[in-house]
């Protein structure tokens, strides 16, 4: 059953939802949220999929995409399609995170998700050496899953001589085939500077890195690199204006700003967890950080709606 939107504010952490901002607003009509993570998943979540659009919905969101690390949520979309989420003005959509959960690197389920309406394709997150090794040696407050599931073993695109395995050449071609996103998701900054050439030449055209300073180690020049060849960058706002807003959002992204360009920039929530706000809540938050820092109103809706757009093609 679907919360109303004041059943799903917690005044402990979407507080400013209450405080009226009209400029802000008015810049988010029509906005695209690339990386939501609302329930069902084995990670303590704070809204369904229904929810979520229902939020997004009452500020004028244009789309969404359902993420889960560890199943494609393109069939729960489906599903739910039957039950009422055709009659929120917001298009949900879904895709597959190639984590151990649906088979690791597991062209199969590429095709599955993305001819079943599908969107993205992650590759390995919760699996990837960068996310297991930064998670072995810092407390970044990343869920853990409330039922029991066995270890990762670290999940690689490279094969023993550095370049891309059968696997994922096979990915790509799927990816290419049926107009995919294809998200780097939390590989090393090694790999993904494999995975791109390999990604463009397979013809993928649809290319997004997410949060490039967070496990990635993406420095701003590779991500201008990457943008010139014709990626996107993600930031997230989970990390910049989440639980713990930073004292100066932008500074953390500046560098990588100025490295891509708004054109090139996309802003997505990363938001859905328990213990965090809500994403329109934090989408709020970022519009009045980048309207204080005097981005141009016309960037900003670019990298909260009409980038993403078209890269959905809506």
């Amino acid at each position: 059953m679907t919360q109303t939107v004041n059943e799903l504010w917690d005044p402990t952490l979407d507080d400013d939802r209450l405080r009226a901002d009209p400029e802000a607003d008015e810049l988010l009509t029509g906005a695209v949220d690339l990386h939501t993570h609302p329930g069902p998943s084995p990670f303590p979540r704070r809204m369904s999929i229904m929810d979520a659009a229902a939020d997004a919905a009452s500020l004028g969101f244009r789309a969404l995409v359902a993420k889960s690390h560890h199943h494609s949520m393109q069939t729960d979309i489906l599903a739910l399609e039957q039950a009422g989420l055709q009659d929120i003005p917001v298009k949900v959509y879904g895709g597959v995170a190639l984590n151990h959960t649906v088979g690791g690197l597991n062209p199969y389920a590429v095709e599955l998700a993305l001819r079943m309406g599908g969107k993205v394709v992650w590759f390995p997150t919760i699996a990837s050496r960068a996310h297991l090794e930064f998670h072995a040696h810092n407390h970044s407050g990343f869920p853990i899953a409330g039922v029991p599931l066995r270890e990762n073993e670290p999940i690689s695109v490279l094969d023993a001589t550095g370049r891309l395995n059968a696997a994922t050449r096979d990915i790509l071609d799927v990816i290419a085939a049926e107009s995919g996103i294809l998200n780097c998701g939390h590989l090393p900054a090694a790999e993904i500077d494999v995975l791109i050439p390999g990604a463009l030449e397979a013809g993928v055209t649809r290319i997004v890195i997410s949060h490039p300073d967070f496990v990635l180690g993406a420095s701003p020049s590779l991500i201008g690199d990457w943008c010139r060849k014709g990626a996107f960058v993600e930031h997230c706002l989970a990390m910049l204006v989440g639980r713990e807003p930073k004292d100066r959002p932008f500074d953390r992204i500046a560098d990588f700003y100025r490295a891509a360009g708004p054109g090139r920039t996309i802003l997505s929530s990363d938001l859905g967890q328990k213990g965090n706000p809500l994403p329109v809540t934090a989408y709020r938050r970022m519009v009045r950080v980048l309207l204080d820092e005097g981005v141009a109103p016309a960037d900003i809706k670019s990298m909260t709606g009409g980038n993403a757009a078209g890269l959905l093609s809506i």
